[in-house]
């Protein structure tokens, strides 16, 4: 669970939706599905997810503050059933700390 030369390929794809003063509001893409993947790859570039304990640096430091857990939401998920192989997608709309979280942050910058 770290990048490092010869290991695993892992890919992730990211889009910048929003900027903050101290952080900024991205959409990613797992190409690949490893363990703690968008968590290590987003530390590796210097940009931790908010929360994170395990890989953040104390980045974003503000909105630590007002939420006190990762701030990573799947809005979509896919994944094939392990028994039948059958496509299973799944929807869910942003949690309200999060809601929250962006609200606030677009007040303050």
């Amino acid at each position: 669970m770290t990048v490092r030369r010869g290991g695993r390929q892992a890919v992730t794809a990211y889009r910048v939706v929003e900027r903050f003063d101290a952080v900024t509001l991205l959409r990613l893409f797992p190409k690949t599905g490893r363990t703690h993947q968008l968590r290590v790859h987003l530390a590796a570039i210097g940009h931790p997810i908010v929360g994170d304990a395990v890989y953040g640096r104390g980045r974003g430091r503000a909105a630590e503050e007002l939420l006190p857990r990762q701030a990573l939401h799947a809005a979509r998920l896919t994944v094939r059933h392990p028994v039948t192989g059958e496509r299973l997608s799944f929807e869910a709309v942003l949690a309200p700390d999060l809601v929250e979280l962006r609200r606030r942050l677009a007040k303050a910058a």
